[in-house]
């Protein structure tokens, strides 16, 4: 695939992250992504507001801005790794695939599984692991894509590589897929390149983000990303659906969303994307 045939779309996490001091809804984020001169969105479970039960009245809102519904993302208060949790999580995700399913080609992202409770990490592997495969049949029998989007946020469960290849070890491929995030893999380990080879049949869409030498979270082309050499990797993966989401998360964002997601998309037209 050429890197003139990849879109771009825009994680609305950028404004997520301002919590209390983010004060609009969902339609301002359309509009924002759309002037910034995106072709999709991936929208959360938080940011999605008045929209949550209303998927058709969301997608008409998406074609007057002109965009695509890439991916819902969704997280849980459980981090995946709570036992007594799976059931109450599965229902939660069959209702975004639900959600989902109004858009065609849309997938569900699931969030990283994290450390809530104290006990050994082996043991929180296999929860998650048996979320994540659950999850995917769920998805499977719906006809929506199911793909884990590792962080390297607090108490993550999925940090470096050895975490990567647990996880990878006990998912099925065929159920669920990968959203890697360059930002978030160079956090927590420094061969990008080879990690997205290694596991490259499982990727789906690729999070696009760059961070400093000392892992700090950088504007697009700023920082240490290789940002060309991922694009190839990802663009040849044999289930790639073509969308590179672009999600800012540097102290640029925090001070203007809107400006900072548009410098990034001018920076993926000098890519060539």
């Amino acid at each position: 695939m050429s890197i003139k045939d990849l879109k771009v779309g825009c994680q609305t996490f950028t404004w997520e992250m301002l919590g209390k001091n983010w004060n609009g809804g969902p339609d301002d984020l359309l509009e924002a992504i759309a002037e910034g001169g995106y072709a999709g969105i991936e929208i959360t479970d938080t940011m999605i507001g008045h929209y949550a039960d209303s998927p058709n009245d969301f997608a008409a809102s998406l074609q007057k801005h002109g965009l695509t519904l890439v991916a819902f993302a969704m997280g849980s208060k459980s981090g995946f790794t709570v036992q007594e949790e799976i059931e109450n999580d599965l229902r939660t995700t069959q209702r975004w695939i639900d959600f989902a399913a109004v858009f065609s080609g849309a997938l569900v992202s699931i969030g990283s599984a994290t450390v809530i409770y104290e006990g050994p990490r082996k043991a929180k592997f296999e929860i998650a692991a048996e979320f994540y495969n659950r999850a995917g049949q769920l998805g499977k029998a719906s006809g929506v894509d199911i793909a884990l989007h590792p962080s390297s946020h607090h108490n993550t469960l999925l940090f470096d590589r050895a975490d990567y290849d647990r996880m990878f070890s006990l998912i099925d491929k065929n159920l669920v897929g990968w959203v890697p995030d360059t930002g978030h893999i160079l956090r927590g380990h420094g061969d990008v390149i080879d990690t997205l080879r290694t596991y490259q049949d499982r990727i789906r869409y690729l999070h696009l983000k760059d961070v400093d030498a000392n892992g700090k979270w950088a504007m697009l082309g700023k920082g240490v990303c290789d940002t060309p050499a991922v694009i190839d990797i990802v663009a040849a993966a044999p289930r790639f659906n073509g969308w590179l989401v672009l999600e800012e998360e540097s102290d640029t964002a925090a001070a203007d969303p809107a400006t900072a997601v548009r410098t990034n998309r001018e920076t993926m037209r000098r890519y060539g994307a």
